[in-house]
């Protein structure tokens, strides 16, 4: 497979000399900073995490300016965490990109090896095989991060899961399992029951989401961001007429909800 050399490529002058000047940055703010100087991986964790959800946000809008400015604030957080680990000689940047790219580079050998596959399935098994032999992750499921929020964690458990041949050989089957805890939980007999089995319930869907090529969070977020939409509708016309939610009816809001629809 041919490969495009990087000097084909006629704005990597600029990509490095940005990249060098965001990196001056950093070392100045850490320098000069007081609020920088005070950081620490732990006081930059939660921030990072919040960065992250607005690029999400950013992503599920399709604003692309607003997504290039939150991969920015997302970077920054990275060099930020490189430019501490150096400052107690653990790692610095450049320990941080040369240990991706060589990893990069081991988990695809269809790309830099003699490995051939047959399509995008194939290149999955093989990620999760030799991620297994790296032996930094002694079980299959040992890579799903605990605190993953719990949806996205079902996600990551179903496709390592698969990853290794565990899994429904066809989605009929998996809707099947669906109906199958729809009825456990109907059935179910206390609220301890019900709990269990509504989980079990939620586990199936996303399961069966992933054979319709559907990401249940994505699907999720729309549906909220839809719910709010709409719902804000109503709390808007409702004040233009002078009321409050309280004082509507149901069918009153109903009506509202289905102009919102419109």
């Amino acid at each position: 497979m041919s490969l495009k050399p990087a000097s084909q490529d006629p704005r990597r002058e600029k990509k490095l000399q940005a990249f060098d000047r965001l990196l001056t940055i950093m070392d100045e703010l850490r320098e000069n900073c007081p609020w920088d100087k005070k950081q620490t991986w732990e006081s930059l964790r939660h921030l990072s995490i919040e960065e992250v959800y607005e690029l999400s946000d950013a992503i599920l809008e399709a604003d692309k300016k607003e997504v290039c400015n939150e991969l920015g604030d997302l970077m920054l957080h990275l060099l930020f965490y490189s430019r501490i680990g150096s400052e107690t000689n653990d790692f610095d940047i450049a320990d941080v990109l040369e240990g991706i790219a060589e990893k990069m580079i081991r988990r695809h050998p269809h790309i830099y090896g003699d490995t051939e596959v047959a399509d995008e399935e194939e290149v999955k098994r093989n990620w999760e095989q030799i991620k297994l032999k790296e032996g930094k992750k002694k079980r299959v499921l040992g890579g799903v991060p605990t605190s993953l929020p719990a949806m996205v964690k079902a996600q990551r458990i179903q496709e390592k899961a698969r990853g290794v041949g565990f899994d429904w050989d066809n989605k009929e089957d998996v809707w099947e399992k669906v109906k199958e805890e729809v009825e456990e939980f109907e059935h179910a007999k206390n609220a301890d029951e019900r709990e269990a089995e509504f989980g079990d319930l939620l586990f199936s869907l996303i399961n069966y989401a992933r054979f319709e090529n559907i990401n249940p969070e994505t699907a999720l977020e729309r549906t909220n961001k839809k719910f709010i939409k709409r719902f804000n509708y109503i709390e808007e016309k409702t004040i233009s007429q002078g009321r409050s939610l309280e004082e509507m009816s149901l069918e009153e809001m109903d009506k509202l909800w289905e102009e919102a629809k419109k």
